[in-house]
């Protein structure tokens, strides 16, 4: 489980930073537990933080207008989300449902926007942050459009993988395929049945209580 300061010292954004001024934005950011079903945040909310997963994981969702969900990506430990949200003076218009017990890093906006007028390597780095989200949703997009079960539970479990948006994960997993099943849109069972398809097919290795990915390449493109 890390800690606050692991995470930190873990984020890309935060190695161009001195000890002390690392070690004041540490001070400033507030640490929330949010239990497994708990919102992390709600869409409709002010904008007031910059957020991150110190440990757990959580999921970004929505609901249409008729009542069904829609889970845009996962968000496992050591990730930093939001920053979209905190350039437009608008409502938060998503959801981050907690899949599993997790703790969650706030950065005050105050915290966020000083860094950004400050650090040119924070700019850098947001400016990757936000090409790679976009990037990442619009494979969502196609993913949802053109693929079956199993192309989307590989390619929902290879999202995870995003070195820039999730660095830190190494080729196992600790994820449960009810969890799995939520970011796919998918039934536990129907995860499981594509699972097994990515294993035989020498993609990943099921194994208790998670996965280990043995060809992330061709988890990106299953199902082209």
């Amino acid at each position: 489980m890390l800690t606050l300061g692991e995470m930190l010292q873990a984020s890309l954004w935060s190695r161009a930073l001195d000890h002390d001024w690392l070690r004041q934005v540490e001070g400033e950011i507030l640490v929330r537990q949010v239990p497994a079903g708990g919102f992390v945040c709600r869409r409709g909310e002010p904008v007031e933080h910059w957020l991150g997963i110190i440990d757990g994981l959580a999921k970004m969702t929505n609901l249409s207008a008729d009542g069904k969900p829609t889970t845009f990506t996962g968000l496992p430990a050591g990730c930093w989300f939001g920053e979209g949200s905190l350039f437009k003076d608008e409502p938060r218009r998503y959801d981050v449902v907690a899949l599993r017990d997790s703790q969650v890093a706030c950065m005050p906006k105050a915290t966020f926007l000083r860094l950004l007028d400050s650090s040119m390597a924070f700019n850098r780095f947001l400016i990757v942050q936000l090409n790679e989200r976009l990037g990442q949703f619009i494979a969502m997009v196609e993913c949802d459009r053109l693929l079956d079960p199993d192309g989307r539970v590989a390619r929902s479990l290879a999202a995870m993988f995003n070195p820039h948006l999730y660095p830190g994960i190494g080729p196992q997993l600790q994820i449960s395929q009810e969890e799995i099943g939520y970011l796919a849109g998918l039934s536990r069972q129907r995860a499981n049945q594509a699972l097994k398809a990515l294993e035989k097919a020498g993609l990943l290795r099921i194994e208790y209580g998670g996965i280990t990915v043995l060809d992330l390449d061709g988890l990106r493109v299953f199902g082209a």
